[in-house]
């Protein structure tokens, strides 16, 4: 590899780290970083195996090896496919949990799309009503994955097939004033929450029942550990499970993905609160109040649960501990201010690596904006907080709200108003 692209990008990264310990800047390094176009050779990731085979090695450092031969990979991705399939904007999206060339997409119009970008096929079109049935949330169901949720502006949560049949409405307002803003599901205690534009939350069995907290004197009630204890067995005897826990829109709820009744909400109410299912009794019974300088867009956990990214309406993403929630977050300066006619933009994790996902969209008045600064897709390292990369295309420069990593870690799928694009490795596309 040439050293000056190299030893270009190093000055880049060490005036980025200058003057921080916690707080980062993420000035544009796509110029830098485009440069290194070559990756680094595989023989270091097999000496790696091969040291912590014969236990020479520790996991943190052979994971932080095949993280850089990923980041080194990125230099090669470009975008292979391109749908436009909705005559709104595209709101959400989901990859399917088996299948890695296979996901679903909602628009503002309601309308759902089911690719396989793998296959020739045409794709599942579900058509929506229009004005006000905006797919605010949407997730395979993971007992079932020819179904799947959905919240909508429409005013309800329910569960679908992709024949177009509603199998179950769990969740319905029955008014245009109120409506459901985000979802998540649990398959190992079969659960589903959904979050509404007054603040509410609501929990539910996958069967439709709310569920309702357990009595204090119940042996599940007791605090959770970190890491986290098996899952608790959610009674649904007691107390209805329905409370206005924000002041305001309830934008994102997520359950930790290893403890599963730890439960994260975001809040236009500028705050991110963490909540115990085995503990709520009120809106007060939050084991955590986060708060922030803005509005929040969403707050996602990692895929070990270890870690929370949550994203402003402004430009700040924020990495707590969910081990130390106390503990001052790490805060990452990031332009991707809000617009009412533009899908707000979500920060995501990959789900193999401790990396950061998130589109920008350029702000004159952000400290370190650059003339002419690019609509890319900026990668960071979760630990660190640092600027590790920037795709861009420059036949779709547009402002990318939505970006998710497949299950496998390899291709990456990108809303762009009412575009969808799915990046990949030049190299694995080519490969028989």
């Amino acid at each position: 590899m040439p050293r000056n692209p190299l030893m270009k990008c190093k000055r880049a990264l060490k005036r980025m780290d200058e003057g921080s310990s916690r707080r980062f800047d993420s000035g544009c390094l796509w110029a830098g970083l485009a440069s290194l176009q070559v990756p680094p050779s595989c023989s270091s990731i097999v000496r790696a195996l091969h040291h912590h085979k014969l236990g020479k090695a520790a996991w943190p450092s052979l994971q932080q090896g095949l993280q850089q031969s990923f980041l080194h990979s990125l230099a090669s991705y470009r975008i292979f496919q391109k749908a436009a399939p909705f005559d709104r904007r595209a709101t959400s999206l989901a990859w399917h949990p088996t299948h890695p060339s296979t996901l679903a997409v909602g628009s503002k119009g309601g309308d759902i799309m089911l690719w396989n970008f793998g296959m020739k096929d045409k794709p599942t079109f579900i058509k929506g009503i229009g004005a006000g049935g905006s797919i605010t949330g949407l997730k395979f169901n993971p007992l079932d994955t020819n179904q799947f949720f959905t919240s909508s502006m429409e005013g309800t949560t329910r569960l679908q097939d992709f024949k177009g049949n509603t199998l179950r409405v769990f969740t319905s307002s029955g008014t245009c004033n109120f409506w459901f803003c985000s979802l998540d599901v649990s398959a190992r205690s079969r659960m589903v929450v959904t979050g509404d534009n007054v603040g509410h939350v609501i929990l539910l069995n996958m069967d439709g029942r709310e569920v309702r907290s357990l009595e204090p004197s119940s042996p599940l009630s007791v605090p959770c550990t970190w890491p986290p204890c098996a899952p608790p067995e959610l009674s649904p005897s007691l107390q209805l499970w329905n409370l206005r826990m924000h002041k305001k829109k309830v934008t994102h709820v997520a359950l930790n993905p290893c403890c599963d009744w730890f439960l994260a909400t975001a809040s236009v109410d500028q705050t991110v609160k963490i909540w115990d299912l085995r503990q709520v009794r009120g809106k007060s019974s939050f084991l955590h109040s986060l708060p922030h300088s803005h509005p929040v867009n969403a707050a996602c956990f990692s895929p070990d649960g270890a870690q929370l990214l949550t994203t402003d309406q402004k430009s700040e993403l924020r990495v707590y501990s969910a081990s130390q929630w106390d503990y001052p977050p790490s805060l990452i300066p990031h332009p991707h201010r809000h617009f009412q006619h533009l899908t707000p933009i979500k920060a995501t994790w990959h789900p193999r690596y401790n990396l950061i996902v998130v589109g920008r969209y350029p702000d004159p008045n952000f400290k370190s904006c650059t003339p002419h600064e690019l609509r890319t897709i900026d990668v960071f390292d979760g630990s660190s907080g640092k600027m590790m990369y920037q795709l861009y295309d420059p036949e779709s420069s547009g402002i990318i709200s939505l970006n998710e990593f497949n299950p496998m870690g390899d291709t990456l799928a990108s809303v762009m108003g009412y575009h969808i694009l799915i990046w990949s490795q030049e190299e694995a596309r080519m490969r028989p």
